[in-house]
């Protein structure tokens, strides 16, 4: 009788066990599950001038800090031009120094003793002419022909000009340049200098240099091509910091937020998920129809978002699968997302 009892007692723990297991009610989903890629993010790197390649520095997956040089360009014309710009100036320099010296008291001098010397040549001119002229009045025209006398005559019209030169000459050196041909001069060498700044600065585009750290992705190049904006040298991989982009309906937009905690993993590894937190949740849906829309329709649009990951290890690869797991916030339950 006691065994028959224990029996009932015992079918009746399972009979109640099992309809406590049907019967339960359903676990409530604690978190979210979201599926998407690391998002590719690269840099094309080319010269900005063109020229042939000297030298490319890095192999395809090389490791490059930002300020590395990857590549350089054959930089002998610029030099040249260079060297070319550098005597110009030295030339405008000095040639603008003299301008603001002024006149010496030695070319005062020179310039003196210019006119003097053409005031006696017209002088010269002037009593050559008039004996000529006494000759003829004695002879009656036969002692001396016209064309002496128009030689003569020519001879001082020459001379006295080249006095009135020279005359004018000594007063330039007594008053000293002008103004305008000081600003002149110094405007030439200015232009001189800049030219000079922009050959430098040619110089230092032929070094092409990484723009933040990264890892190179290809090699595009190679020594002896020629080099230009259009065709790109290098395309560099930024691996820090990594973004995995995923995307969430509306009806789980109200349960996150950016800076949530988020855990990333992979087909590769799914025991080893990596820590991440939400820093971006698209305020656009995707592929928005043009019609107005009924509210399934809506609730069946996605939203971009972007989970930052800390992966020191370097264990995602750029455009690899991966999925996201986000806890629920309970206090944007009820809350209008984003």
């Amino acid at each position: 009788m006691k065994k028959v009892l224990a029996g009932g007692v015992l079918v009746a723990v399972v009979l109640a066990g099992a309809a406590w297991y049907v019967l339960r009610p359903a676990p409530a989903q604690d978190g979210l599950t979201l599926y998407g890629n690391v998002d590719i993010r690269q840099v094309v790197l080319a010269f900005d001038g063109s020229d042939r390649v000297a030298r490319m520095q890095v192999e395809e997956g090389d490791r490059v800090k930002a300020g590395d040089v990857l590549a350089v360009l054959d930089d002998r014309s610029l030099r040249l031009q260079e060297v070319q710009a550098r005597a110009r100036i030295a030339v405008q320099e000095q040639a603008l120094l003299r301008l603001r010296n002024g006149t010496r008291p030695e070319e005062v001098a020179q310039a003196q003793a210019q006119v003097a010397s053409a005031q006696a040549e017209a002088e010269l001119a002037e009593q050559q002419l008039a004996r000529l002229r006494g000759i003829a009045a004695n002879t009656g025209g036969r002692g001396v022909s016209q064309q002496d006398l128009d030689n003569a005559a020519a001879r001082l019209r020459v001379a006295r000009a080249q006095w009135d030169n020279r005359s004018k000459g000594l007063q330039l050196a007594r008053v000293g340049p002008r103004k305008e041909d000081i600003a002149q001069a110094e405007a030439q060498l200015e232009v001189s200098r800049a030219e000079l700044a922009l050959i430098a600065y040619r110089l230092e585009q032929t070094e092409l240099k990484a723009p933040t750290d990264a890892v190179v992705r290809a090699r595009l190049l190679e020594p002896g091509d020629m080099a230009s904006p259009q065709r790109p040298a290098y395309t560099l991989a930024i691996t820090d910091p990594k973004w995995v982009r995923v995307y969430v309906s509306e009806p789980q937009l109200g349960h996150v937020r950016p800076g949530m905690a988020a855990e990333v993993v992979t087909d590769s590894r799914p025991d080893r998920p990596i820590a991440g937190r939400i820093g971006y949740i698209s305020s656009v849906a995707e592929f928005t129809p043009r019609n107005v829309q009924t509210e399934e329709l809506r609730t069946s649009l996605v939203y971009e978002m972007r989970v930052r990951v800390d992966d020191p290890q370097d264990r995602l690869r750029l455009g690899m699968p991966a999925t996201v797991r986000i806890a629920r916030d309970r206090q944007g339950e009820g809350a209008p997302g984003r």
